[in-house]
């Protein structure tokens, strides 16, 4: 990604959205707060592809608000996107709850959507977040914010420390180097920063088990912190990824430091946009060659 103001879904949530209510939380759910009924109600609807049973759960006193990446949605909209994802089976992991009040529950939500018609379907994920206020003999979600449907996990935030402000990145690739050599290896050098949302997309793409077992096997990895572009800007003009065109930005050397390929066009800029299968195809392509 480039540097500009970007947030996943669940973040965005959280809720500063103009509610009044205090909406900003960051517990994580307790054993006790990982079932909540309402969601039994609204994981049927969207696996039946019943969007009047979705829409009769969004509040209507207050009107709820619901928020996506394409702006301001109504009920019924945004009963048709999740009628439209064509769900076969629905799972979803509540990572964040609390109960502010006795009749509000606000709830991060990362939901794995199994769709398609053939019986292997494919995967798609939605990170989201909710507010569910208890009305009369029932609880209608009053708030939701949510990412578009996706081909790869999104993480709810991009708080891991995935690369180290003070490593030496000349060091770490001489010794990444030292170990493809000896292990019949290549080397992916992956630029980026912690602030990067694309770049958490990115990494966690490769703890996949379809990814991180081609990953294992054939490359040594070394993350390159670029800061806000004022860090190690010397490695990416020698493997030729641009900062200008976004990060995570990939290199891919042979053992002996020779560059085999670079991403000039910040390929991999809108990670979250990209799929399993794209990955898998680029980690293939420039595997060794068998011994």
């Amino acid at each position: 990604m480039k540097f500009r103001s970007t947030q996943s879904a669940a973040s965005l949530l959280i809720l500063c959205m103009g509610l009044a209510l205090p909406v900003c939380f960051g517990q994580t759910a307790s054993a006790q707060d990982k079932s909540f009924a309402p969601l039994d109600q609204w994981k049927s609807a969207v696996s039946g592809h019943d969007a009047d049973a979705l829409k009769s759960l969004y509040s209507t006193n207050p009107v709820a608000r619901i928020s996506s990446p394409k702006g301001e949605l109504d009920a019924a909209a945004d009963a048709a996107f999740w009628t439209g994802l064509n769900a076969r089976d629905v799972n979803i992991d509540i990572s964040q709850s609390d109960s502010p009040q006795p009749d509000l529950r606000r709830l991060v939500l990362k939901i794995e959507i199994h769709s398609g018609g053939s019986p292997a379907g494919h995967v798609l994920y939605v990170s989201a977040g909710e507010v569910w206020q208890h009305q009369g003999d029932a609880w209608r979600m009053i708030a939701l914010v949510r990412s578009d449907a996706t081909r790869l996990e999104q993480p709810l935030s991009v708080s891991n420390n995935i690369y180290s402000p003070g490593s030496d990145a000349h060091a770490e690739i001489k010794h990444a180097l030292e170990e493809a050599s000896r292990l019949h290896r290549r080397i992916i050098v992956v630029f980026g920063a912690n602030w990067c949302y694309d770049c958490h997309v990115l990494d966690s793409a490769f703890h996949r088990q379809d990814l991180a077992s081609v990953l294992a096997r054939n490359y040594e990895v070394v993350h390159v912190d670029v800061g806000r572009g004022d860090k190690n800007q010397d490695l990416m003009e020698q493997y030729q990824v641009p900062m200008k065109k976004g990060i995570p930005g990939l290199a891919i050397l042979d053992s002996d430091g020779k560059l085999l390929t670079s991403q000039k066009n910040g390929e991999f800029e809108n990670a979250r946009a990209l799929g399993p299968e794209d990955l898998l195809a680029f980690l293939n392509k420039w595997t060794p060659p068998a011994r």
